[in-house]
């Protein structure tokens, strides 16, 4: 849904990614540094009832996190095992991000439910990023889908950022939209790959999203 926006982001992320390439840094540290940014935000800051300030964390560590690709572009090192890597620690980040949020709801909203819902976006959201990874082992193309990982971490952080500042019931909407945004993505996904792979399909729209 949001790739339109990907040819006004790599704008924005390529002047970045040119001053880094002058520097030693390489584009695996920035995948590193920027999960373990998200995660350690999400797992500090949101169990302890900061959602605000973990949502900004998160988002700045995000962007960072997205430089990898720019600055692999620019150095000419993209490969297999950078893409492997980030897809990865991709789903380390997005973990991070749903489990602090269901430890906030268990500890400070005192929310079974909440938590749940957030286990849940956990969940499918990962089995969201399995699906395309294994049609792809198979040889299908599997980028189908409405909520992609940028579009599951922006309802994230928007209803945890707005929650932090005092919304009432926004953290219940995200999560819920989210929850059934991820479970349609799958079904999505899921049914591509047996029209691509028993009816004999061309497959799913080609992407770069997770």
């Amino acid at each position: 849904m949001l790739n339109a926006l990907r040819p006004a982001i790599n704008r924005l992320l390529t002047p970045v990614g040119q001053a880094l390439a002058r520097t030693p840094v390489t584009p695996n540290a920035l995948t590193v540094t920027g999960t373990l940014g998200v995660s350690a935000g999400a797992l500090a800051l949101f169990p302890t009832g900061h959602l605000f300030a973990g949502t900004m964390v998160c988002t700045f560590f995000v962007f960072a996190d997205m430089l990898d690709g720019t600055l692999a572009r620019i150095k000419g090192t993209t490969g297999a095992w950078g893409a492997f890597l980030d897809s990865t620690l991709d789903r380390v980040a997005d973990a991070s991000v749903f489990a602090g949020l269901a430890a906030w709801a268990v500890l400070r909203g005192h929310d079974a439910l909440l938590a749940g819902l957030a286990v849940y976006c956990l969940v499918t959201g990962a089995l969201v990023s399995y699906a395309k990874a294994r049609a792809e082992g198979l040889g299908v193309r599997c980028d189908v889908g409405i909520a992609e990982r940028t579009e599951r971490l922006v309802i994230g952080f928007v209803a945890a950022g707005l929650a932090g500042l005092g919304v009432p019931y926004v953290l219940a909407v995200g999560l819920w939209v989210l929850a059934f945004l991820s479970t349609v993505t799958l079904a999505q996904r899921v049914l591509a790959v047996r029209q691509a792979t028993v009816h004999g399909g061309s497959g799913c729209p080609d992407s770069k999203t997770g």
